[in-house]
């Protein structure tokens, strides 16, 4: 296989995981509440990820430096990110929550004129209409014109999601970290401020081995294995944007595991929607390399 074959696999990897974890978060999220279900997927990530480190020979290097930058990033993420992100899979459907959150490139889009100094183009203007125009339709189940939406509060908590990962993947463009320790000393921050929010919470009970391996699932792959091989795919490739459009795959096949495994129905105001969602997306990154990053 050439470098780039080696990376367009990688990023196909991602993608595939990616698919599946909409349906692994409304399995979880059944048996569970959304901070059982982040702590558990973060130990479990966390766990994965230091191991890593430490087979690599960072693990001295990891503990050295980098910690003022994971203060701030493991709130961000994973704690702010994926509590907001799961409040949002536990209140909507999982093909609006998905497809909601999937608005986070053109969100990071427009954050990065004041944040980078970026200028917008018309083409970035007329993808963000475009887009947001699908928001808006998942947002009103087709009621385009009726300002009443099914779940307000889920579908702002799906939006908040797609700002708070934008910006933290545009804080990040002055991260010098290597990805994998950034990413295990971030989740270090995190876990023990989840932690000490489930223990003066609710607790963590038992649920079952279902939502158990839901969670081990998530952590594995949404949070661990699918960055990881999503980073070698980006890091490998000799033009981002040949794994970049790969993400497109990643929401047809979320919707037909989530109809088939889970049994929604898939609203046509979802089709209609995620179509103007990926459209928009489509337009910008024709016109540049986009940043890389996860849906």
């Amino acid at each position: 296989m050439t470098q780039d074959q080696r990376a367009i696999s990688f990023g196909l990897g991602a993608v595939a995981l990616w698919s599946t974890v909409a349906t692994a978060f409304k399995i979880a999220l059944s048996q569970m509440t959304p901070l059982e279900l982040i702590w558990l997927a973060v130990l479990v990530s966390w766990a994965l990820m230091g191991a890593l480190v430490i087979r690599q020979g960072e693990f001295t290097q990891a503990l050295r430096r980098g910690w003022r930058t994971a203060l701030w990033a493991g709130l961000m993420n994973p704690v702010g990110y994926y509590l907001v992100l799961f409040a949002a899979y536990d209140r909507l459907p999982g093909q609006e929550a998905m497809a909601l959150n999937y608005t986070w490139a053109l969100a990071m889009a427009f954050l990065a004129v004041p944040i980078l100094g970026q200028r917008l183009t018309l083409i970035d203007i007329l993808a963000g209409l475009i887009a947001y125009a699908g928001v808006w339709t998942i947002a009103t189940r087709g009621a385009v014109f009726d300002v009443a939406f099914a779940d307000p509060l889920g579908v702002a908590f799906a939006l908040v999601s797609t700002l708070l990962w934008a910006l933290y993947w545009l804080f990040n463009t002055r991260d010098s970290r290597p990805a994998l320790i950034a990413q295990w000393q971030n989740f270090s921050v995190g876990l023990p401020v989840l932690t000490l929010m489930l223990l003066l919470g609710p607790g963590f009970q038992w649920h079952g081995p279902l939502a158990l391996g839901a969670g081990i699932y998530v952590g594995l792959f949404e949070m661990g294995i699918a960055f990881i091989l999503w980073q070698l795919a980006v890091r490998g490739v000799s033009r981002t944007a040949k794994v970049s459009n790969l993400i497109f795959l990643s929401p047809p096949v979320s919707l037909l595991l989530l109809h088939f495994v889970i049994g929604e129905p898939i609203l046509p105001s979802t089709l209609i929607g995620l179509v103007l969602i990926l459209g928009g997306l489509g337009l910008q990154q024709r016109q540049k390399a986009p940043a890389s990053s996860k849906a």
